[in-house]
């Protein structure tokens, strides 16, 4: 049917956020290219999710329900989306750049013998013309860092359907539509695609750490890149964040150098955040660092280097020593009333 499909993940809540922002994408997407998005789901009753799905613009929504998919399980998912895209033949598929789509997406396109982008920031269509000459029209153009360099890179992949692509999350604001559809449900049979060895992994129990930071949802956030120095000086950042009531962030380099913790990172290979106020103190501004941190409302800078990447995206630029400046900030905060 050519339309786009988006692969929904669910968890005890109901619909994961990164679901309903991929179904505000393709609903985008697919104005462009005067198709409809829809939708797959895979749980144990999951069916009345469909309404929320509804309300995003989804058209279809193919549900998978066994009381054996309460949990996501590689195989037995990995069977059910690739059957129903053989089915449906979508010209774009999506899913999220989480953990699961990691997992999911590249066994998904080797089933169907397609390419993937991972960990895509944007998406968007476009016309495209190959080395050869050859023009495409309406191509998903994928959007993601460079591994190397302070670049991004546009990939296509014009010959073979569906055109597929992992999106990080939190890069697009979900947004329901003004009315919605009246969409309806497709109930897949899995007894007709699954098997007993698609079960040969069961899990047996489940640990969940509780999180330690809400670095995701917060609207202040002070992060730290390599220039803080040391751990000592990082630490720094944990006092200003409390009198700011904020959170605090790393970049990669600051995480290699035992700063801070993974949870606090920032970026390509770690989170996306959107907050009202960013502050980066001794943060460069390589692009793996500020494709998850680009949107936030305002940007501080605090940097020794003038020149730094980071102060072309800076609402405002601090010259100056990291430890100095934010010894200085908390002294003038504690100091308020």
């Amino acid at each position: 049917m050519n339309n786009i499909i988006v692969f929904c993940e669910t968890d005890e809540c109901g619909l994961c956020d990164i679901s309903l922002e991929l179904v505000t994408k393709g609903r985008q997407l697919a104005a462009e290219l005067g198709c409809r998005v829809d939708a797959i789901v895979i749980g144990d009753k999951v069916k009345h999710l469909a309404d929320d799905l509804f309300k995003y613009g989804v058209h279809t929504v193919f549900c998978a329900e066994d009381s054996r998919l309460k949990e996501y399980l590689t195989l037995p998912y990995t069977h059910i989306i690739t059957e129903v895209l053989k089915e449906q033949n979508p010209q774009i598929f999506l899913t999220g750049a989480t953990n699961i789509g990691r997992d999911l997406a590249p066994r998904v396109a080797a089933e169907l013998k397609c390419g993937i982008t991972a960990d895509c920031t944007d998406l968007r269509i476009a016309d495209y013309v190959n080395a050869a000459g050859k023009k495409y029209d309406k191509i998903l153009m994928q959007i993601r860092p460079n591994f190397v360099g302070n670049q991004l890179t546009t990939i296509a992949s014009p010959d073979y359907r569906p055109q597929m692509a992992t999106m990080r999350e939190g890069v697009v604001s979900k947004e329901p539509v003004a009315n919605p559809v009246a969409g309806e449900v497709a109930m897949v049979d899995t007894s007709k695609i699954l098997n007993d060895g698609d079960f040969a992994v069961s899990i047996i129990e489940r640990q969940i750490e509780a999180r330690q930071c809400n670095i995701k949802g917060a609207k202040i956030i002070i992060a730290g890149g390599y220039g803080m120095g040391s751990k000592q000086n990082f630490d720094l950042l944990y006092k200003l964040a409390a009198l700011l009531h904020g959170q605090v962030g790393s970049t990669r380099a600051a995480v290699d150098a035992g700063y801070a913790d993974h949870s606090t990172m920032i970026g390509q290979t770690g989170v996306t955040v959107k907050p009202k106020l960013y502050i980066a103190v001794g943060i460069s501004g390589q692009v793996q660092h500020t494709v998850g941190m680009e949107k936030a409302d305002t940007i501080i800078s605090i940097n020794t280097d003038p020149d730094a990447p980071i102060n072309k995206l800076a609402n405002y630029v601090i010259i100056g020593d990291a430890r100095e400046t934010v010894t200085k900030l908390i002294e003038k905060f504690s100091t308020k009333k």
